[in-house]
């Protein structure tokens, strides 16, 4: 199963980190030099959540930026309460 949300499709994005070394020059160096460039990965935040999908109960993929936006409807709390031994 992908890394992606459900509800807002949001999934893992490639990109790249940039290794520098030297003084900025507002600071009064000569200037920032790159010494590297290495791809990485932007994983979203993604979470398992209990939701009810077209009236099931299931376990989907959401991302925490579609919890915040209340796009998720959470079933409702059960009441369990176990039944009581008889006497004997």
């Amino acid at each position: 199963m992908a890394r992606e949300c459900y509800y807002l499709g949001k999934k893992t994005r490639a990109g790249r980190s940039y290794a520098t070394r030297g003084k900025a020059k507002y600071l009064g160096g000569v200037g920032k030099k790159t010494t590297g460039i290495t791809k990485r990965k932007f994983k979203a935040n993604v979470q398992k959540v209990r939701a009810v999908v077209d009236g099931k109960v299931c376990r989907i993929r959401v991302s925490a930026k579609a919890l915040k936006m209340g796009l998720v409807t959470k079933p409702p709390k059960r009441n369990y309460k176990p039944q009581e031994q008889g006497q004997g």
